[in-house]
């Protein structure tokens, strides 16, 4: 009794049958789902594997899903990019820096649940930030509402709306700060959780105990200052810049998810009965025979059994003319199908394919690539230690050799040590020093992607482009036309534009637009033929005509030797060369290049002004390639390079010690681009190459380069100065704050001064940042 029979059977009398799917009991009696498949009932656990079994029947009944690889889970482990050792199974902060950890390899799909929390938190602090600060600048802003209510009315009020933002927004930031310290790595956690800790703790204690506070500090109403206002309005701040933060780091998923889209969900595959399915491209195993049509992408990398085409690999490659594909040639998953059919035989599937191996580069490069500590970190890590260090000192000097209540002066200057120290202009001189750039990039075309990318371009000493596309136009067009004895140029390019009327490779479209620009016409052509790998021919005007490449001429027996160096000078030049032959003689030929883009040779000669040294890496032959380099002054050309070499490349320079940029704008440059310091995408280019860099140039215009380099040392610049200005004050105030004057002037430090202070930083961090607004790209 066949296993068919055996299930038909088995379901009839509503016994137990196996679910061809996963292979588990199922009772037939249990009213889960069953289908019909060519007379017999099948039975299934549930919903998913019934639909499995739907879309592709073959692969269960032939025991084709018992051989399929198990798949890897795909983003459930997570790292840091600063500290790569740190490895958990569930998203987080890095108990190090306080970084949030990024997933290993293909993202998961849905909302990053750490930028859902902090938009969450950034609201309620937002929403509660701002009444407080209207209310304790209402005097500064000429608003009567502290007079309306009274001082210690709105001290309570303050009290009232800063303790949900403290004790529950701020959670992350004190738990990050902690961490910062068990783990002996002040940054700028450190700093605000301190800074915001005591500038609440001692808040509470003034609005709650102010009897306790020396009378230098009460008010004539029996009040002291608070500030409830700095410690909300600094954690609101910060939520500001981590939600923008992690926007960010959310797009390098997309860029992942962009490359994944490039291969298609179903393959057309070819049963053992001659039969055609389409079904899911993961029920696709090494050997299946599968079908390509035309406009179709190739599932998987296989090699082809049946048929010819013209396949678009630009993809791989990054040139625009796509290669003849026959029996027995490879093909790529992921690349485009133009005009022919072919059946391919599945060579390498799921993670072996190319299409594959380009994700993982991109993914490792991504999360390898660790991002330069934040220069506010950097100041932190010798200012925190410093700022305890003087409140520490200040307690025990105050402590010892202070007036009575020793102990409260001693308290007093040690918070209030910490809380001048809290820079409030912290949280502003990175995040506006990045908006006032962002507009002023977008308005000379120039996208960024973070602060990360712009701090990285304005270090960079070394930028690797490609050629198509970058420094080409990545659009062939006919630049020259030369005339045997006897025939006019007008004659020749005739014969060749009719031709290529018949063809639908981008060569022949160079042709044919050649032609229509110099007014020539092409005739009607019959009994046309592609001859694959070497030309077309046809019938024009009652002549055989031929127009190919030297190998066609010599099948044809046509000498072509007397033209062989001007052939090569084109060639030398970066042209393609083809001949036109009519009725077993030579009458010219054409040539066709990717023009060079208008700008290029200025721009690379600002770049070189500016200190960086260039060099192109094309997966185009290397006497093109070195045509343009030498047009172009480009200081070093890589030719016939795969999307891996490109990525080795950018590897190889590290490993010499240079800081690199990376300029594409295909498939082919996302490793690349996501392993340099900062990528710049070619706006015009493909999604994943955009998504994978740190700039776009929205007019795929190279001179956007130089505008972006430009732009980028210049922020970084007024950043650095933003830092002088949030921490100058604060530093300034910090000995006046432990008491240094009151040996001299018998006072300690004055609300009014730390209000000043803070203030002040806050107006020049931002004064300062929209300078930016003004520079000249």
């Amino acid at each position: 009794m066949s296993s068919h029979a055996h299930h038909a059977h088995a379901a009839a009398s509503g016994d137990v049958v196996t679910d061809p799917v996963c292979g588990m009991s199922v009772d037939t009696a249990a009213g889960k789902p069953s289908l019909v498949h060519e007379g017999e009932t099948y039975h299934f656990c549930g919903r998913r594997c019934h639909d499995r079994f739907e879309a592709d029947p073959e692969f269960y009944l032939t025991g084709a899903h018992k051989r399929r690889p198990k798949a890897a889970p795909k983003g459930t482990q997570y790292t840091c990019p600063m500290h790569p050792e740190i490895v958990q199974d569930h998203p987080g902060d890095c108990p190090k820096c306080g970084m949030a950890l990024e997933p290993m390899g293909v993202p998961d799909d849905g909302p990053n649940p750490e930028l859902v929390d902090f938009t969450r938190r950034f609201i309620v602090s937002a929403a509660l930030a701002v009444p407080i600060f209207v209310l304790a600048m209402s005097h500064m802003l000429g608003l009567p509402f502290r007079h309306w209510l009274g001082e210690r009315p709105a001290i309570w009020l303050e009290l009232a709306l800063a303790t949900p933002v403290v004790l529950w927004a701020a959670l992350p930031f004190f738990k990050r700060g902690w961490n910062s310290i068990v783990n002996r790595s002040p940054n700028m956690w450190t700093l605000i959780a301190i800074g915001t800790g005591a500038a609440y703790a001692y808040s509470v204690v003034a609005a709650v105990a102010p009897g306790i506070f020396p009378p230098s500090f009460v008010r004539a109403d029996g009040t002291v200052p608070v500030y409830f206002e700095a410690a909300a309005v600094i954690i609101a701040l910060v939520f500001l810049g981590q939600v923008l933060e992690l926007r960010a780091r959310e797009r390098t998923g997309s860029a992942i998810r962009a490359l994944l889209d490039l291969a298609p969900k179903t393959a057309r595959r070819i049963n053992e009965n001659g039969t055609e399915r389409e079904v899911p491209l993961e029920n696709i195993l090494e050997g299946d025979r599968l079908r390509v049509r035309p406009g179709e992408s190739v599932p998987v990398d296989g090699v082809v059994l049946e048929g010819r085409s013209a396949v678009d690999e630009s993809m791989i490659s990054g040139e625009p003319v796509p290669v003849e594909k026959t029996e027995g040639d490879t093909v790529t998953g992921g690349t485009l199908n133009r005009n022919g059919g072919l059946v391919i035989r599945a060579e390498r599937v799921g993670a072996d394919t190319m299409l594959s191996r380009i994700v993982d580069m991109v993914a490792q490069a991504q999360r390898s690539r660790a991002p330069i500590q934040g220069l506010a970190d950097r100041v932190a890590s010798w200012f925190v230690p410093a700022v305890v260090l003087v409140a520490i000192v200040a307690f025990i000097v105050w402590s010892v050799f202070g007036p009575s209540p020793a102990m409260v002066y001693a308290l007093v200057a040690a918070v209030s040590v910490l809380i001048i120290a809290c820079p409030c202009a912290l949280g502003l001189a990175t995040p506006m020093s990045i908006m006032t750039a962002t507009g002023r990039g977008a308005q000379a075309g120039v996208l960024v992607r973070d602060a990360e990318a712009l701090e990285r371009f304005a270090r960079v000493d070394t930028l690797v482009v490609d050629k198509t596309g970058t420094l080409t136009e990545g659009r062939p067009e006919l630049t020259d036309v030369v005339a045997a004895d006897g025939w006019s140029e007008a004659d020749v390019l005739g014969l060749a534009a009719a031709l290529e009327k018949g063809s639908e490779h981008p060569l022949a479209e160079a042709v044919m637009k050649g032609a229509e620009k110099r007014g020539v016409a092409a005739g009607a052509t019959s009994d046309f033929e592609a001859v694959t790998g070497k030309g077309v021919k046809g019938v024009v005007g009652g002549r055989e005509v031929l127009l190919g490449n030297r190998a066609m001429m010599d099948d044809a027996g046509i000498d072509v030797g007397a033209w062989q160096a001007t052939g090569d000078d084109l060639r030398d030049a970066g042209r393609t060369v083809m001949y036109v032959a009519a009725d077993g003689g030579l009458a010219g030929l054409v040539a066709v290049a990717d023009p060079i883009k208008a700008n290029a040779k200025d721009a690379i000669r600002q770049l070189r002004e500016a200190g960086l040294e260039i060099i192109m890496a094309t997966g185009d032959n290397a006497r093109t390639a070195k045509a343009v380099g030498s047009e172009l002054g480009i200081d070093e050309v890589r030719a016939d390079v795969l999307p891996e070499d490109k990525k080795a490349l950018v590897d190889e320079l590290h490993g010499r010690g240079r800081r690199v940029a990376m300029a594409g704008d295909g498939v082919n440059d996302a490793p690349a681009l996501a392993a340099a310091e900062v990528g710049i995408a070619m706006g015009t280019g493909a999604d994943v190459a955009v998504e994978s860099a740190g700039f776009t140039l929205v007019k795929g215009d190279l001179t956007g380069v130089v505008r972006a380099h430009r732009l980028a040392r210049a922020t970084i610049s007024n950043i650095r100065q933003n830092l002088f200005f949030a921490f100058i004050y604060n530093a300034a105030g910090v000995p006046i704050a432990a008491g240094i004057l009151y040996p001299l002037t018998g006072t300690l430090l004055s609300p009014m001064i730390a209000a000043a202070a803070m203030s002040l930083s806050s107006v020049s961090v931002i004064s300062n940042a929209l300078r930016l607004r003004a520079l000249k790209l």
